[in-house]
């Protein structure tokens, strides 16, 4: 059986106020033909589908037809969805019932029995091979938000041999419960020779971050989940939220990664998607398949003024190009002094080229002159470290553990009630 693993589409995601439609629909055509050239088995997208959880008509029709023109390519194809961070859950799950008679199954949320138990059924998703035989299991799990999963497990209660005596770790505990009885839920499924497959929305202990352009949902080692969770007998687990491509303690457990940079921090990253390939109940093999960048990403910078003015006259243009192929371009420059026509001049070596300017940074320097406020640049800077720095300038020491967990909890409910304020206005 052949799965191909991908995540963080980030579909509607706009770049600097600029919309990026035309680059997500390169990549699902792009993918499409893969499955296809590949004869995937089956498609598991790990989470954050969309980049709000309002997102605009043209975005869900980018998913809806993709849905639609992968099960007229591949009848048989199984593709598995679930909800991350920055979906909605109900929205994902909206369509779910026309979307199983195409093979595509949407999982946004968790329910519990009235025993109080987790509702695995629902999370549990055969996966067939061209003849219709069920050749594994997707266990399924979308992305767990605090009110969900918090109070599963109560201080001075014992989880994994060990007492539980501190409630900032209820929200972790949680989500480690509810893995926890999905994978014993599965294993109790499955038939002789089935493999078993883990997709989560989720941070594990030891992954690589990007802060630049990752919305925080567990953040620090006592708020991120242990790769120890997957045992063994579980083939392949299909990961998504962290948007660096990578394997964590072992080539079973993996990040697919982005497949298009979200920020110019990430042009270095490698952008993939991932082939994992079952015999019988074990992973045969892996491997990435990189995703070719329909736009071309330029970072200029930092440096003196002249010398990215150099930089900028050298840049290779394309006037062929389609203007939504135009490439993205940052320009970050090193100030000693005011330049007040600085954009005048960046932009009068671009003319005529065929690039799309997104952020023109100014680096000034730093004095540290007593009665002097410094200089910050908030959307460098971003929220969490905003609150540390003004944290610590109020009260003299550095925030603690659980204060920072409190305010990353609250964080993630001003964005989510962001969105849904969104939702009411009617803005995409």
């Amino acid at each position: 059986m052949k799965l191909i693993h991908t995540a963080d589409w980030h579909l509607g995601q706009t770049f600097h106020g600029q919309e990026r439609l035309a680059e997500h629909r390169v990549f699902l055509d792009w993918l499409l033909d893969t499955l296809v050239a590949r004869e995937a088995d089956a498609l598991l997208v790990a989470g954050d589908v969309f980049d709000v959880v309002n997102p605009s008509l043209q975005a869900q029709a980018l998913l809806y037809d993709f849905i639609v023109a992968a099960h007229e390519r591949l009848p048989m194809l199984d593709i598995v969805l679930i909800a991350g961070n920055h979906d909605s859950g109900n929205r994902i799950e909206l369509p779910a019932p026309l979307m199983r008679r195409l093979r595509a199954h949407a999982l946004g949320r968790v329910s519990w029995l009235p025993d109080g138990s987790l509702d695995t059924e629902r999370l549990l998703v055969p996966l067939t091979d061209a003849f219709g035989e069920t050749c594994a299991w997707c266990l399924a799990l979308p992305f767990l938000r605090p009110a969900e999963v918090t109070g599963l497990v109560r201080p001075g209660e014992v989880e994994n041999g060990e007492r539980n005596d501190d409630a900032r770790n209820d929200y972790v505990a949680g989500i480690s419960r509810v893995h926890e009885q999905l994978i014993a839920s599965a294993r109790q499924h499955r038939a002789p020779g089935q493999a078993l497959v883990a997709m989560s929305h989720a941070h594990l202990h030891g992954a690589a971050v990007s802060e630049a352009s990752e919305r925080p949902i567990v953040i620090g080692g006592e708020e991120s989940i242990s790769a120890g969770l997957f045992s063994s007998d579980i083939a392949y687990v299909a990961l998504g939220h962290l948007h660096r491509a990578q394997q964590v303690g072992e080539a079973r457990i993996r990040y697919s990664g982005s497949p298009l940079p979200l920020d110019f921090s990430e042009v270095t990253y490698p952008h993939q998607v991932v082939e994992a390939v079952l015999e019988g109940e074990s992973l045969a093999a892996t491997e990435a398949i990189p995703v070719p960048r329909p736009v071309a990403m330029y970072r200029v910078g930092p440096d003196e003024l002249a010398t990215v003015l150099a930089e900028l006259e050298a840049l290779p243009d394309d006037p062929t190009l389609p203007r939504e192929r135009w490439p993205w371009l940052e320009v970050r420059v090193e100030l000693s002094a005011p330049v007040p026509d600085l954009r005048a001049q960046v932009e009068a070596v671009l003319e005529g080229k065929a690039v799309r300017l997104l952020r023109l940074e100014r680096r000034l320097p730093q004095h540290a002159a007593e009665g002097r406020p410094e200089r910050v640049d908030l959307q460098q800077l971003g929220p969490r470290k905003l609150f540390q720095r003004t944290w610590e300038k109020q009260w003299g020491e550095a925030p603690g553990t659980e204060v920072m967990a409190d305010f990353d909890r609250l964080l993630q409910d001003v964005l989510d009630a962001d969105g849904e304020e969104t939702a009411g206005e009617g803005r995409s």
